[in-house]
């Protein structure tokens, strides 16, 4: 032992001797990453990265500006990219570099124009319960297992939306609104979606006394919450675009004013293609046009032959029914959405060679379109749809 250098040995013992650097992280990164955990609990009950307009409510707004600024910032990627397993940090291109000193307080103030109070809508990491409750009622969604269930029934109230079948009213911004039950089967807009009432359940007492109960609601794209109906009624009075969908309405097709372009009588006509190609001819005895014309249908039709909206073939007046105090257009789309399982999927080429894809030709018998007339005339046609299966109307769900 005597040939041991002492200071060299020395030397070695004080590298393995030395202190661990220090991992905790400074005030600053940890509220980096608290930040960015609450856009990752957002894109998990959401289903998509929060999204900037002024459609969108104030917590997303927020959460959209603060993940521009982190993808802006490269010292907030390098922190947070172990902790990105949702592919948050990928999109670089839209950040928003001069606001990478603004804190949260600061972007809820410009996001609301100054109009909301700090003490009302704070977002630090720590919140207050009735913050916290507040972005639970519009946040707290989830993926919707069973939305092919629904989608037929949003794609029908769209089509009703753009026919006019059905409407959209303003959400009264007054009390009397919040004392209405909201019932099962109702739509509503909100938050930019259709929300689809499917389920209110047994009513409970609310703490402060009112009457209350658990709802199940769908939206169109694909999300649903377990909300109580007095949070909804909250979310819509909120909404300052909220909207009510009316229920389909036969009403509006029969009216004593004439609206521009429309006449006080109309006429619903069927008609049957002589046409030669042997798609269209194999199909000739179910093949029918239907629409809604206020001249002579004959002259109408004087010139199918020409016409790619007629198949470029002369056609055959099967039957025509006249109406009084109607509102054309309404009715034409209307009756193109109770077919519209059975709309022909065809292209024609015009005389030109266009493609023009026809848009009035239904693969429906003839019956059912003489019971399509009498359910418009008495009103109920709104409440039915073809099915091209059993070949009758039956009823929306």
């Amino acid at each position: 032992m005597s040939d041991i250098d002492l200071d060299a040995l020395r030397s070695e013992l004080d590298d393995f001797a030395k202190p661990e650097k220090k991992s905790g992280r400074s005030p600053r990164e940890e509220r980096i990453i608290a930040g960015f955990e609450e856009i990752q609990r957002f894109v998990e009950q959401n289903g998509h990265a929060p999204q900037h307009g002024e459609d969108r409510d104030i917590f997303e707004r927020l959460y959209a500006v603060r993940l521009d600024r982190l993808r802006g910032l490269e010292e907030c990627r390098e922190l947070l990219a172990p902790l990105d397993h949702q592919g948050l940090l990928e999109d670089v291109g839209s950040h928003i570099a001069d606001q990478s000193d603004i804190d949260d307080d600061e972007l809820l103030a410009e996001l609301t124009d100054g109009k909301e109070t700090a003490d009302i809508t704070k977002l630090r990491h720590v919140r207050t319960t009735a913050e916290k409750r507040a972005a639970e009622e519009i946040a707290n969604r989830e993926q919707c297992k069973d939305f092919e269930r629904f989608k037929p029934v949003f794609d029908a109230v769209q089509s009703d939306l753009d026919s006019g079948v059905r409407i959209t009213q303003p959400i009264r911004k007054d009390a009397g609104f919040l004392k209405t039950d909201i019932k099962a089967g109702q739509f509503f807009i909100v938050g930019g979606q259709i929300a689809y009432v499917a389920k209110v359940g047994s009513p409970i007492k609310a703490p402060n006394g009112q009457n209350d109960a658990r709802l199940r609601v769908i939206y169109s794209n694909g999300t649903e919450s377990s909300l109580l109906l007095r949070s909804m009624q909250r979310a819509l009075y909120k909404d300052e675009i909220s909207r009510a969908v009316s229920e389909p309405k036969a009403g509006p097709l029969f009216s004593a004013e004439n609206e521009d372009g429309d006449h006080a009588s109309g006429t619903i006509y069927v008609l049957r293609s002589q046409s030669d190609d042997p798609v269209i001819a194999s199909k000739c005895d179910l093949l029918h046009k239907i629409g809604v014309t206020g001249g002579d249908v004959a002259k109408r039709v004087a010139n199918a032959k020409l016409d790619p909206t007629f198949l470029m073939a002369d056609v055959e007046i099967v039957a025509t029914y006249k109406l009084f105090n109607i509102n054309r257009t309404r009715l034409e789309k209307l009756i193109h959405r109770v077919f519209g399982p059975a709309r022909l999927d065809v292209t024609i080429k015009d005389r030109f060679g266009n493609p023009i894809v026809p848009r009035e030709w239904f693969l429906v018998p003839v019956f059912i379109v003489d019971e399509v007339v009498e359910r418009i005339k008495d009103g109920s046609i709104t409440d039915y749809i073809y099915d091209p299966k059993t070949a009758s109307l039956v009823k929306h769900e």
